[in-house]
């Protein structure tokens, strides 16, 4: 049986049960969560004051900062410093003091130490709360936006088993003299040996029991486990939606901005196997797709053919090198674009193009708030587009990760305040 200094810790984080070396809890403006230069290996008492974009909890001190991962607001934690930079810490939990009306115990017995979820250890609706806040604070710093256009997050029916793709590594491992098959580690590029994923479907884990029994030869190798979409040709390389059970709200936020704007035309970019350029193109009179895999063009074209659409196009190449010519085609205070890029945004070169041909509207689509602020903020530079508002969507339960659409207006089409009503 677990000590009592056991409860509400993560697997992974352990109890202080003997004398630490040293123990820091200096007075000051907020009692339990100051102190004064730390160092590694020091035990601290903190205050949780806020949870990072992330998922680390915060804890402040005369503009010091100490980042303590698996915490809630308002708890009062032990934790021990683990690195030290010039304006702010990192600590390991050691044990919760005062926990949080919103934790509870998480469902994965590897959850702190694999490093694929941050949040099991809070309620639902706290997660949701958790990622508005990480929204509009990520906008107000990095875009300069009113933190009042971001709407509520609109939450997963499933925040369990919904995640319909997943890679499992393997790795060596000299001390037990065996192959460690799973994810990444939290604290470290490790792996940890796991034998299901509780946020991944019930096939998927059927499909960790097999890669288990038949394990690849040697450590390093990559293995990825996809459910297919149903009724979509998706190359095994190229992406789509890791969520099926919320894929639905997300095309009907998307297609409700879409009908708002009134555009005729549509230029899907980064698109892809061709979702949002199909799902939407009853919408508008054409639409063209652009991508630069080619596999996934192929498919795009299978997959429009497939569903009787035609009345787009799908072309390969470098968006920002054959978006000008397209666009030429179409008006632009009639035309939307579609943005779904990767992680790490739109490249510089794409963003200064949609500001030379100012289409009505922009629709962006990002699991990465910060970038997306950053590419927001450059797009509205100058009054080209003002943004009506974002949406996000938790597409990544129990993790850091959140689906946000953005609606940019550009000078032809500016937000009325019936466009402003917000999506739930």
């Amino acid at each position: 049986m677990p000590a009592a200094e056991d409860s509400f810790l993560p697997a992974g984080a352990f109890a202080l049960r003997a004398a630490p070396q040293k123990f820091l809890l200096a007075p000051a403006r907020n009692s339990l969560s100051c102190f004064v230069n730390p160092s590694a290996g020091d035990t601290l008492l903190l205050s949780i004051d806020d949870i990072a974009f992330g998922g680390e909890g915060v804890a402040r001190s005369d503009g010091f900062v100490v980042f303590v991962p698996f915490v809630a607001v308002g708890e009062i934690v032990e934790a021990r410093i683990t690195e030290v930079k010039k304006q702010f810490a990192r600590a390991s939990l050691l044990r919760v003091v005062q926990p949080s009306p919103d934790r509870m115990d998480p469902a994965c017995r590897y959850f702190g130490e694999c490093g694929g979820c941050q949040y099991q250890h809070l309620d639902y609706p706290a997660q949701l709360k958790i990622k508005h806040k990480q929204i509009s604070d990520l906008f107000q710093r990095i875009g300069g936006f009113d933190p009042a256009l971001v709407s509520p997050v609109i939450a997963c029916p499933q925040p369990y088993g919904y995640r319909n793709r997943i890679m499992i590594r393997s790795q060596w491992d000299k001390f037990k003299q065996g192959l460690n098959l799973g994810f990444i580690r939290a604290a470290n590029r490790l792996v940890v040996d796991i034998e299901e994923c509780k946020i991944a479907e019930p096939a998927l884990n059927e499909e960790i029991k097999r890669v288990r029994a038949h394990p690849p030869p040697k450590g390093g190798l990559k293995v990825v486990l996809r459910i297919p979409p149903p009724g979509w040709d998706v190359p095994p390389d190229s992406f789509f939606q890791n969520n099926f059970f919320l894929l639905p709200r997300l095309v009907d936020v998307v297609r409700g901005l879409l009908r708002e704007s009134g555009s005729r035309f549509l230029v899907d970019v980064y698109c892809g196997v061709g979702f949002f350029g199909i799902e939407l193109g009853d919408l508008v009179d054409s639409f063209v797709g652009l991508e630069l895999d080619q596999l996934a063009i192929k498919a795009a074209r299978r997959n429009a053919a497939a569903r009787g659409r035609v009345n787009g196009e799908f072309v390969a190449g470098a968006a920002e090198e054959i978006l000008e010519g397209l666009l030429s085609r179409f008006t632009p205070d009639a035309t939307t674009i579609v943005l779904d890029p990767p992680r790490k945004g739109c490249p510089p070169a794409m963003l200064e193009l949609l500001r030379q041909i100012c289409p009505a509207q922009i629709i962006y689509v990002s699991c990465h708030p910060a970038t997306m602020a950053r590419d927001l903020n450059a797009l509205c530079e100058g009054g080209v587009f003002t943004l009506s508002r974002v949406v996000p969507l938790d597409m990544f339960p129990q993790t850091q990760h959140v689906e946000s659409v953005a609606d940019l207006r550009g000078k032809t089409l500016r937000p009325e305040s019936k466009l402003n009503s917000p999506i739930s």
